[in-house]
């Protein structure tokens, strides 16, 4: 008969080969983050930019099938639950698209520009100070008295 450790070997290595394990963990992840999750805290604002990254990553969550950390994204961050159109991320980030790459995360696109544009210039883009970033402590972090 087998023993325990035998069993939960077992168990371990038939959730890993049906790719199941990394879903459970993190799906537990997942309610965990959301059951201890203070809703009496009030979140900061969330700003146009943090609005716009938070969903250039949620697109790229998605599209790889990463519902349970695009779930917490969503739940810590404060975004939407019903993700932003496309098209008005695209506009907002000045991009302009063809219907060929629509199949992909904007995000993809965007690193091909860079990655493509380096082989033609030498240069470097320069990026200027001109972010908003809100001066409070970044979502999700709590102090050690919480």
């Amino acid at each position: 008969m087998a023993t325990v450790t035998e069993l939960k070997s077992a168990l371990r290595e038939t959730l890993e080969a049906r790719g199941v394990l990394g879903q459970l963990k993190a799906r537990i992840r997942a309610e965990v983050f959301s059951a201890l999750d203070d809703e009496s805290t009030p979140r900061p604002p969330l700003s146009h930019e943090n609005l716009l990254i938070n969903e250039l990553i949620r697109e790229y969550l998605q599209f790889n099938k990463y519902q349970y950390t695009a779930s917490v994204l969503t739940a810590e961050s404060g975004q939407p639950e019903v993700p932003l159109d496309r098209e008005f991320v695209a506009n907002e980030l000045n991009v302009t698209e063809d219907s060929s790459v629509k199949a992909v995360p904007l995000l993809y696109g965007l690193l091909h520009h860079f990655l493509s544009s380096k082989e033609e210039h030498t240069g470097k883009l320069f990026l200027r100070g001109s972010a908003t970033v809100p001066s409070q402590e970044p979502h999700g972090h709590r102090s050690a008295e919480s």
